[in-house]
């Protein structure tokens, strides 16, 4: 293509795993042209990051090897770059948002001075200019309050507004091309439409390309020009995006589109105990202030939310970013500190320190939002899941070697893989390993935070089928956080809205998607019908 900017011939790219080079993509060809959209679609673990990260040679060093083809952009290759060449080309001509935004950002830095880092070393703007572009870019991608936000640690914010600090870091120098992976994964609905609408704004105005890479097909519907899809570290479809919705030609490429999430949430036998009780549950943040520290405010994260949870049901909590949706299940779980009424089995756990919530943990499990940062990179798959149940049950190590062996194949992750590390596996194999440490104690309940939202459609819909399964085996009960309401309406049979801390609806989720009396909820609704 003699007018594209960036064309990929040919590319293979193996890593060593031991003696012989791994080949994990086959010969891949494509191009962007000046002011495009392509997507880059498939399933984790098909090639897609590898594809993208080989671009700026972003891959490591050590074990990376770039079998054969040529990457040119802009006429040259940047397979034969210097580092030098390549600094100029990372963060200034090419942008990028990687998929993981706590491990992409510097954690003993504020928001503000990584922002403006990057304007200092590829544009040369003074600091007080910069910190003015900062605030504009913060307030462009949609962060609230973000005079306060540029002097914020990574970990002050939530797991949304972490993506969009990203999202304008990669923006702000106003690259050429933009090359996306997953960027709108943690986002709700409404900021996600918001971010998507910013994109492609900002290539009407600056003509910039942009390689978009995700497992969501309804982004890919409103943003693509063109779609290629990648299976197994090979091309195996490109068109555009109206032939490949309407008339695709490759199976694999078929099983993609029709892969929605599964049916209603499983049925309640009779009329189950209560497993968890919340009564006016209250997180509030001090804010000090003052030579003598004293509080003069407070972060109100959760007012007043109230609800109860029963065995063998899926409660959801839905809302935008920064509403409350992971602070509340992280104060039921006493992992943080909060006021109100907190009773689970029967028992009054809101008043119980560290030590007294010890008989609880084996019952109680988590998955968290960003597996990367949630698995202990020095630690392998095998002790990883393997860790909880050293710690509660007394097992050998034969035991615990098929528990943990019987855990990986229910998230269809090969256990011939249990001793290699979480830098080994994709995005989507890291979470399933996270899930796979959840369910290995055989829990009551298990708060799942955002468990789908680095999954692929496919391995979604096995997931949320696995999720089902153990639900109707073993009763369990789940506190399902998400953004993607069609998730949320396949999994749980109780929804809580809630915005700014507060619920502002709540009642069972067929009946609050399709007939939702909040303003608020009715917009979530709507926004979540155009995907």
């Amino acid at each position: 293509m003699s007018d594209a900017l960036l064309t990929i011939h040919n590319l293979s790219v193996g890593f060593v795993n031991g003696k012989p080079v791994r080949p994990v993509t086959d010969k891949v060809s494509l191009s962007i042209k000046r002011g495009e959209t392509l997507a880059l679609v498939g399933e984790s673990g098909s090639g897609k990051s590898v594809t993208a990260n080989a671009i700026l040679r972003l891959l490591p060093k050590a074990s990376a090897r770039y079998l054969e083809g040529e990457i040119l952009y802009d006429g040259q290759d940047t397979l034969k770059c210097s580092e030098r060449q390549l600094r100029g080309l990372r963060g200034g001509k090419i942008g990028m948002i990687f998929q993981e935004p706590m491990m992409s950002l510097n954690p003993l830095h504020k928001i503000g001075r990584q922002l403006c880092e990057t304007l200092a070393i590829h544009r040369g703007i003074r600091q007080r200019q910069a910190e003015k572009r900062a605030l504009n870019w913060l307030k462009k991608v949609g962060i609230r309050n973000p005079e306060q936000r540029m002097y914020a640690y990574p970990h002050e914010l939530s797991g949304g507004e972490r993506q969009r600090v990203m999202i304008a870091m990669a923006l702000i120098n106003e690259p050429d091309l933009l090359i996306a992976d997953e960027p709108t994964t943690a986002l709700d609905v409404s900021v996600q439409a918001q971010i998507l609408e910013l994109l492609k704004q900002l290539q009407a105005e600056m003509g910039m390309a942009m390689l978009f890479i995700t497992h969501d097909l309804s982004i890919v519907r409103k943003i693509a020009d063109r779609v290629a899809v990648m299976q197994l570290g090979k091309l195996v479809e490109t068109n555009t995006r109206e032939m490949i919705f309407s008339a695709p030609s490759h199976p694999y490429t078929q099983r993609l589109i029709a892969a929605d999430p599964p049916g209603e949430p499983v049925p309640i036998q009779g009329d189950p105990d209560a497993l968890f009780e919340v009564d006016k549950l209250r997180v509030w943040f001090p804010i000090k202030g003052g030579v003598m520290k004293r509080v003069v405010g407070h972060i109100k994260a959760v007012t007043d939310v109230s609800f109860v949870l029963k065995r063998g049901q899926s409660v959801g909590l839905v809302g935008e970013s920064g509403s409350g949706k992971s602070t509340t299940g992280m104060a039921i779980l006493r992992l943080l500190n909060s006021e109100g009424s907190i009773r689970y089995d029967g028992q009054e756990i809101s008043a119980l320190n560290r030590k007294g919530m010890l008989p609880y943990r084996s019952r109680l499990q988590v998955v968290f939002q960003d597996p990367f940062s949630a698995l202990n990179p020095r630690m392998s798959v095998a002790q990883i899941i393997g860790e909880g149940l050293k710690v509660h049950q007394q097992l050998s190590e034969h035991e615990e070697d098929a528990m943990i062996c019987q855990a990986m194949k229910d998230v269809e992750l090969d256990p011939a893989t249990r001793f290699r590390y979480p830098n080994e596996f994709s995005g989507g194999q890291r979470q399933r390993i996270a899930i796979a440490r959840a369910l290995v104690l055989k829990p009551e309940f298990i708060l799942l935070d955002e468990p789908t939202s680095s999954l692929d459609r496919t391995v979604q819909f096995q997931v949320l089928n696995l999720l089902k399964a153990l639900q109707m085996k073993y009763g369990l009960s789940y506190l399902f956080i998400s953004h993607d309401l069609n998730v949320v309406q396949s999994l749980c049979h109780y929804t809580l809205v809630l915005k700014d801390g507060h619920v502002v609806e709540q009642g069972p989720t067929q009946r609050l998607f399709h007939q939702p009396e909040a303003e608020y909820t009715q917009r979530l609704v709507q926004l979540s019908s155009m995907t």
